[in-house]
């Protein structure tokens, strides 16, 4: 669902998206970004001036971090078991990002090319403390497109 012309999104859900499973308890993600170098060209012009001209270079990687709850479903530790033990076949995959409306409608997609797990991290076990148990999981990849 398209978004009306000068409305913004408000970022109500999000979901993470990876052979065709999704889950929907993401409650944050954090890194996400398209980035490319920069070149610089350096030249005189035709009156004799010196110019820095930019361009754009190579498409960088990026990483981001998504957070849950922890909860008994173990789809990110079984992802980042396939890349600590080097069966990158099976832990590189392509998955997105999706952001849903107050509806629970996807109104935008980051689609990941080639993703793996990089880390997994949970959050601190502290004796009589009241707050959630969290698990964050940080996931490169080579490329981010818009859908």
């Amino acid at each position: 669902m398209p978004l009306p012309d000068l409305d913004s999104s408000v970022g109500h859900s999000f979901g993470l998206e990876f052979d065709s499973v999704i889950i929907k308890q993401i409650t944050e993600v954090s890194g996400l970004k398209m980035e490319q170098d920069v070149i610089e060209l350096k030249q005189n012009t035709f009156d004799g001036k010196y110019a820095i001209k930019k361009l754009p270079g190579r498409p960088k990687a990026g990483e981001v971090t998504v957070t849950r709850g922890l909860t008994e479903d173990n789809s990110f530790e079984r992802w980042i078991k396939d890349s600590r033990f080097g069966r990158m076949t099976n832990a590189r995959r392509n998955g997105a990002v999706i952001v849903y409306d107050y509806e629970g409608l996807p109104i935008k997609r980051y689609k990941l090319i080639n993703a793996w797990p990089k880390s997994l991290e949970i959050g601190t076990l502290k004796a009589g403390d009241t707050s959630v148990l969290t698990e964050k999981l940080a996931i490169t990849y080579e490329a981010m497109e818009l859908d």
